[in-house]
């Protein structure tokens, strides 16, 4: 099932609607992965709120795919991780160190808003 991307001013919105499987995730990744180049977004949200489960396969994914988008110029933040599923993934020792969460879209879009603006790098 593919993810809906939207492009919402410099960011992308990447909403699950359903439980994604393994290719899924991996064609998620590789979508936002040519839309925040082809979109030049500096910001990536990705809506997990519908998820009722996140494995260790997901949980790797989206940690993998938050670092992958930051070297291509975009920040990331995974938002709508329902309380039983945080629950679960901190008693299974999977983490999103070093990726930005928060409780909602709008939170997400604040969280991205408040983060400093990078400048260009030109190559030396």
């Amino acid at each position: 099932m593919q993810v809906p991307i939207l492009k919402q001013g410099n960011y992308l919105i990447a909403s699950i609607q359903s439980v994604l499987s393994d290719a899924d995730m991996l064609q998620l990744r590789d979508d936002l992965a040519d839309k925040v180049g082809h979109h030049r977004a500096r910001g990536v949200i990705i809506d997990v709120t519908v998820l009722d489960v996140i494995d260790s396969f997901a949980t790797r994914t989206l940690r993998a795919m938050a670092h992958m988008l930051k070297l291509r110029g975009a920040d990331t933040v995974i938002v709508g991780i329902q309380p039983e599923v945080a629950f679960t993934m901190v008693q299974l020792g999977l983490t999103l160190e070093g990726v930005g969460t928060a409780l909602d879209l709008e939170e997400g879009l604040a969280f991205l808003d408040h983060l400093p603006k990078r400048k260009p790098s030109h190559g030396q």
